[in-house]
């Protein structure tokens, strides 16, 4: 149980309800999320496999399962869902930042690609929303503002990968765009523990609500 912060007393209550929230899927792609390609395929060729184990199996036995049942409640009750992917859209990365392009092109991460498909357990559904973003957070490289507008939503609900990249960055820029932001606790992974840990109670700290997926089940299906 965590211990109360005299910062939970400044935290906004988040609500979690179909009618104004979204289920925003994080860069769930082969280029970083299949073990068996992209950074998977880089580390194991490089006999550095064990380095990414944690990661892979994170996504394998967790996230996935818990992305698809969060998939699920969402489209049962009518919620929004969005998906987000990065990578290049240029064949030599060249719209890509320089902290970013090395990693992208030493994953093969660029649109039209399988590196750059959402892995296929998560196959967004027929009229789904995907955003490409060349950047960490969507907000910056992409029209998911509007979007979100459009929709009329007011929560955003965070999932994918990874907790301390993407995924946090994203969720900081929703908030500071004034949405409210749910991070899923078990839906969320990065490359070790102690990472995923840290970020998550950085992210509790002003930015978010941190609920488990069961919560944001048992509260958009409410």
């Amino acid at each position: 149980m965590k211990k109360p912060s005299f910062i939970d007393s400044f935290s906004q209550k988040v609500d979690v309800d179909s009618s104004d929230t979204v289920l925003v899927v994080i860069d769930m792609q082969n280029a970083t999320g299949n073990r068996n390609m992209g950074l998977g395929k880089l580390l194991s060729e490089a006999g550095k496999a064990e380095q990414s184990d944690f990661r892979f199996s994170r996504i394998e036995q967790m996230l996935v399962p818990n992305i698809q049942k969060l998939l699920a409640s969402f489209r049962d009750n009518n919620a929004g869902v969005i998906y987000i992917t990065y990578g290049a859209e240029t064949p030599d990365a060249r719209d890509v930042p320089p902290h970013l392009k090395p990693i992208v092109v030493a994953t093969n991460n660029i649109v039209g690609n399988i590196e750059h498909e959402i892995v296929a357990d998560l196959t967004p559904h027929s009229g789904e929303l995907v955003f490409n973003k060349t950047t960490q957070g969507a907000f910056r490289s992409t029209k998911i503002d509007t979007a979100l507008r459009a929709m009329n939503a007011k929560t955003v609900v965070c999932v994918g990968v990874s907790t301390n990249n993407c995924v946090a960055m994203t969720a900081m820029e929703a908030c500071d765009s004034q949405y409210k932001v749910v991070i899923v606790s078990d839906a969320t992974g990065t490359d070790s523990q102690e990472m995923q840990d840290s970020t998550l109670t950085m992210l509790g700290r002003l930015w978010s609500r941190v609920m488990t997926t069961d919560e944001v089940v048992e509260h958009i299906s409410a």
